[in-house]
């Protein structure tokens, strides 16, 4: 296991964000994206008192986090479930409401680092990219079987990708030949699709396709759309939700769902705002928080993440 896989994002600031609501008895926090752990495991430790629900897609990452969980016991629930699936995962525990909630979007280091699951563009693996591999389609197949216009679709959409109708049309017409199935094909003829002047920006050419593919097989952003509303629903008054996003579409959709809940939503011109019209979230940081420059150093999967932190101030408007 490499060390890098052991340095949770920011969490030093996720856990000052979330403790005003977790060093009560009896609160329950949730992670809705467990991964190996890292994260649900200073939470358990800095809050004694608190009760911890941990979801996540992948089955080996619940797996090996339910080692690492073990000393904890009875405090640490962890669950095989998507995070939008939240509502029913509660639901089905009894909990009505929890007191802290935390997103950490990135794709678990586990992921990345074990060459097999076709994440990492560095080394040749085959196209997978399911976070959940019992179900849906890969990587290979998107590429293999989409029509030409959602592939360039897929590439601008998510990957903001300037170049995807230069890339598509190179995949398009390799893949008559012989259909992908590896990842340093797909590398090596987007670094021969691309100008001269795209190549020199931005680090590995690569990138923001793999990005692209990685959001459309696991329905990332349909499923984030779902998920934050679900959780900042599911937080008592006074409870605090922490999201860290990794790049600019994750983090424009958590603004809007924190904007949307901070802001009034009375008609204009009411001399005096009805608590129904009340916001129902408190803004706990200033736009979006960055790692620290040390933090960077150390970890270099910090360096593009974004911080986003709200409290629920009061109930929902019947």
């Amino acid at each position: 296991m490499s060390q890098s896989r052991h340095v949770p994002v920011m969490l030093q600031r996720c856990l000052d964000l979330l403790a005003p609501a977790l060093e009560r008895p009896g609160s329950v926090v949730v992670d809705c994206t467990l991964g190996l752990g890292g994260h649900s495991e200073a939470l358990l430790t800095r809050f004694p008192e608190a009760r911890l629900v941990a979801l996540d897609r992948d089955k080996e990452a619940l797996r090996l986090s339910g080692e690492r969980l073990a000393p904890f016991g009875d405090r640490a629930t962890l669950v095989h479930a998507v995070y939008d699936e939240l509502p029913a995962v509660l639901e089905r525990l009894g909990i009505a409401r929890v007191q802290g909630v935390l997103f950490d979007l990135g794709v678990s280091s586990m992921q990345l680092d074990e060459a097999d699951r076709g994440f990492a563009y560095a080394q040749d693996a085959p196209l997978d990219m399911r976070m959940d591999q019992t179900t849906g389609i890969s990587a290979a197949e998107v590429l293999n079987t989409y029509p030409p216009g959602d592939l360039v679709r897929v590439l601008f959409q998510y990957g903001e990708e300037k170049q995807a109708k230069r890339i598509v049309s190179a995949v398009v017409r390799e893949r008559e030949k012989e259909p992908f199935t590896n990842s340093a094909r797909l590398v090596e003829l987007i670094r021969d699709a691309l100008p001269q002047a795209a190549k020199r920006t931005g680090g590995n050419p690569a990138k923001r396709t793999f990005q692209a593919l990685r959001i459309e097989v696991n329905g990332e952003l349909a499923v984030l759309e779902r998920a934050i509303p679900a959780a900042v629903k599911a937080l008592a008054v006074g409870g605090r939700i922490a999201v860290l996003s990794y790049h600019s579409l994750e983090d424009r959709l958590v603004k809007q769902v924190f904007a949307a809940g901070a802001a009034t939503t009375a008609p204009p011109g009411l001399p005096v705002v009805p608590e129904q019209y009340q916001p129902r979230l408190k803004l706990l940081t200033r736009g979006a928080e960055l790692p620290t420059e040390e933090e960077v150093a150390e970890n270099r999967r910090a360096a593009p993440a974004r911080l986003r932190g709200a409290q629920r101030i009061r109930e929902e408007a019947e």
